[in-house]
C-alpha cells in the first residue's frame, strides 16, 4: 500500500518524554500531530483526536472495536510498545487496518533495572544513603554502619519465570555476579551457555528452590496472579521476590500479607496491577521490606529513542508496501 505524505497522529506522546525535535524521526514520513495524552476510557475523545488520521501511534491508549469501526481513513496502527493487547485485533483485521508493534527495544534497560532492584534488596544502597543523610552514621560506635542485613549474590540461585530475551539478559548479568540460574519456561529447549544453569520442571520449583525469584513472563489468563499466597508460602523465608514484567502477575494482597508476616524477606517491584498506582493499593500503607519503582525500568533515554526509531521504521516499511513487525 502506498500513501503519499500521510497524516500521522500520536495519542499519548507524553509517555515518551522526548523533545519535539526527536519526533523528526517520524515527522519525515508525513504530517505529524502530537497529543500529550488522551482519556483512555473515552471512545468519543479518542475518535475526535483520530479524525482523518491515516496512521495512529499509541502507547497505552486503547483502540477498541467501536473506534476502529468509525475511522474509515485509518490504515496503520503502530504501538509505541511491544504489547498490543490494547488494540482490538479482530476489529482491525475486519477493517483492513494493519497493526504493528516494536519488539525487544527495552531489553538492556529492563535487565539493568532488574539487577538494580536485586542489588537494592541485597545491599540497600538507597536505604543506607538515606540513613547517612539522616545523621545515623554520625552516631555510629564504629567506622562502619550497617542498618540492614547485606547479602552476597555469589553462589545464590536466581529463579526466572519465563526465559525470553529480557530474562536471558538478566541471567547473563546475574551470572557475572557468580549466581546460579534456575529458569522455567513451557518449552525449555537447549541449555544456554550460562554457568551454572538448570531448567526447572515447574513454576513451583522456581519459587521453592530459589534465593531470588524474578518474573519475566507475559500476562495471560493463565499467568494472572501466578505469584500468589500459595507460591509465596513455598519460598525460603530469607528469599527475595522481583517483578519487572506485568503487575497483574502478582496477587498484591497476598504479597503484602507475606511481607507483613515475614513469609519472605523482601520484594522489589517496577510494575503494579493498576497504573498509575492508586492510593487504595494494598502495597501502600507501611508494608515492610518493599521497594517500588514507578514502571520506569524501561525508560532510559537510549530505550525511548530506540523505540521511536523502530516505530519510524515500521511506518516507512508500511508505506513502502513491505510492513514489518506486523501482528495483525
Amino acid at each position: 500500500m502506498t500513501i503519499s505524505s500521510p497524516s500521522i497522529l500520536v495519542l499519548d506522546s507524553g509517555t515518551m518524554g522526548l523533545a519535539d525535535a526527536d519526533w523528526d524521526l517520524v515527522r519525515v514520513h508525513g504530517a505529524l500531530t502530537l497529543h500529550h495524552n488522551t482519556p483512555h476510557a473515552d471512545d468519543s475523545a479518542i475518535l475526535e483526536w483520530i479524525g482523518d488520521a491515516e496512521i495512529v501511534l499509541t502507547n497505552k491508549v486503547p483502540l477498541r472495536a467501536a473506534v476502529l469501526e468509525a475511522v474509515p481513513k485509518l490504515k496503520l496502527v503502530s504501538t509505541l510498545a511491544t504489547g498490543y493487547n490494547i488494540i482490538d485485533l479482530d476489529a482491525a483485521k475486519k477493517r483492513g487496518i494493519a497493526v504493528c508493534n516494536v519488539p525487544a527495544y527495552s531489553t538492556p534497560a529492563v535487565a539493568q533495572h532488574t539487577l538494580a532492584l536485586i542489588l537494592e534488596l541485597t545491599n540497600r544502597v538507597g536505604h543506607h544513603s538515606a540513613a547517612v543523610h539522616d545523621g545515623e552514621w554520625c552516631q555510629s560506635e564504629f567506622f562502619y554502619f550497617c542498618k540492614y542485613p547485606m547479602v552476597e549474590l555469589a553462589g545464590r540461585t536466581l529463579g526466572l519465570v519465563g526465559f525470553g530475551e529480557i530474562a536471558q539478559a538478566v541471567a547473563r548479568l546475574a551470572s557475572s555476579f557468580g549466581m546460579h540460574i534456575l529458569a522455567y519456561r513451557r518449552n525449555p529447549g537447549d541449555v544456554p551457555d550460562f554457568c551454572p544453569f538448570a531448567w526447572a520442571d515447574s513454576v513451583d520449583a522456581v519459587f521453592s528452590q530459589s534465593d531470588i525469584v524474578s518474573l519475566h513472563c507475559p500476562l495471560t489468563d493463565e499467568t494472572r496472579h501466578l505469584a500468589n499466597a500459595r507460591r509465596f508460602s513455598l519460598m525460603k523465608r530469607e528469599a527475595f521476590f522481583v517483578n519487572t514484567a506485568r503487575g497483574p502477575l502478582v496477587d498484591e494482597s497476598a504479597l503484602a500479607t507475606a511481607l507483613r508476616d515475614g513469609v519472605i524477606a523482601g520484594v522489589a517491584l517496577d510494575v503494579v496491577a493498576v497504573e498509575p498506582m492508586r492510593e487504595a493499593s494494598p502495597l501502600l500503607g507501611g508494608v515492610p521490606n518493599l521497594i517500588i519503582t514507578p514502571h520506569n525500568g524501561w525508560a532510559t533515554v537510549e530505550t525511548r529513542l530506540r523505540l521511536l526509531a523502530r516505530t519510524a521504521a515500521n511506518i516507512q516499511a508500511f508505506l513502502e508496501g513491505n510492513p514489518i513487525n506486523r501482528v495483525a
